[in-house]
């Protein structure tokens, strides 16, 4: 009888790899980073407390996701949009969020509604408080918690692959706007939700997704 193979330890790099994926992959989608800023493997080492190996399986990933550029010379750094650019994100925001709000619409029961209320309040304080990051952040805390709801996870994945390359640049803009009043377009989606109203849900997402990205192109 064949002795069964001991099981493989966990590799201290994979494990070190995730965590630091994540937390890069969220610091970039939140606007925790600034537009075109530079990133090397040795800094991101040096921060989080880990090897060059580890550090270079994330900075790779996020490449490949778009969350980072990587130039022919070899510089790493955060997404700096040109306006085409920006332009055509905001198209792919208002061909799939819309319909995956339309998608979630049927399972809008009152908790999730609550729930994105008790988010839009938390935008709200965000905006009062000029807190960009935290604008940014709760933002997309309220579409993602609504677009779970659709059950539609490609569709969300290529929405949150746009997210990711956005991030840096939607932090840039409500900096620069400094708005004291959040925009009302998370009321209008809240209202069309209550009413069941999918007409004026996937209007209230376009021009919610599609709204603020105009200053940065106009």
């Amino acid at each position: 009888m064949p002795i069964p193979a001991s099981p493989r330890p966990p590799d201290p790099n994979a494990a070190a790899h995730e965590r630091l994926y994540r937390h890069l992959r969220q610091q970039v989608m939140h606007g925790e980073m600034a537009p075109g800023q530079p990133l090397t493997l040795r800094g991101i080492g040096k921060q989080f407390g880990v090897s060059m190996t580890p550090a270079r399986e994330a900075v790779r990933r996020l490449v490949a996701e778009g969350a980072l550029s990587l130039s022919s010379s070899g510089r790493v750094a955060t997404p700096e949009l040109t306006p085409e650019r920006i332009e055509e994100l905001a198209a792919i925001r208002a061909m799939l969020e819309p319909e995956l709000a339309a998608r979630a619409l049927p399972r809008a029961h009152f908790a999730l509604i609550e729930r994105l209320a008790a988010i839009n309040t938390l935008n709200a304080e965000a905006v009062a408080r000029q807190d960009a990051v935290a604008y940014v952040r709760t933002n997309l805390e309220f579409h993602r918690t609504l677009y779970l709801r659709a059950q539609a996870p490609a569709m969300l994945a290529i929405c949150e692959t746009v997210w990711l390359q956005l991030g840096p640049t939607m932090r840039a803009l409500y900096a620069r706007l400094r708005r004291r009043e959040a925009p009302p377009y998370h009321r209008m989606i809240l209202a069309a939700l209550k009413a069941g109203d999918e007409p004026g849900l996937r209007l209230a997402v376009r021009t919610d997704v599609t709204q603020g990205l105009r200053h940065l192109t106009g």
